[in-house]
């Protein structure tokens, strides 16, 4: 019980940091949960997705960087199955100390690539 109330509270700082960007939507989908902006996804949240046993985001990354991610600390960050070869990398929340900063910089440049231009310019550098 403890380990999911610990998943529920990571789902929510995930969905405070996705949701205080200008027009995003969230969708929950079982244990899952993709935010939107407009009809593009830019992060999705995995509890055991196809039963990897992780729980995680994964979000888009600028070209090459998901591979460097994963090669400078595979214990932290991982290749998410269909999304990831398109160039998506994933953050896994089940370890013992999340860096929350980390994952507001990695929504922030997903949301960044998906979002209309229009929606940018509301954007506060931080």
């Amino acid at each position: 019980m403890a380990e999911a109330t610990r998943d529920r509270e990571k789902l929510k700082k995930l969905s405070s940091i996705c949701l205080a960007l200008p027009e995003v939507v969230r969708e929950d989908q079982r244990s899952h949960a993709s935010f939107r902006v407009g009809k593009k996804v830019f992060v999705y949240y995995l509890n055991d997705h196809h039963g990897d046993g992780i729980v995680g985001f994964c979000c888009k990354a600028l070209p090459g960087d998901n591979e460097r991610l994963i090669a400078s600390n595979p214990r932290k960050f991982y290749m998410p199955a269909y999304v990831g070869p398109r160039g998506w990398v994933g953050l896994r929340l089940d370890r013992p100390t999340v860096d929350w900063s980390e994952v507001k910089e990695l929504v922030q440049g997903s949301y960044m690539q998906t979002a209309p231009k229009k929606l940018l310019r509301l954007i506060e550098p931080s």
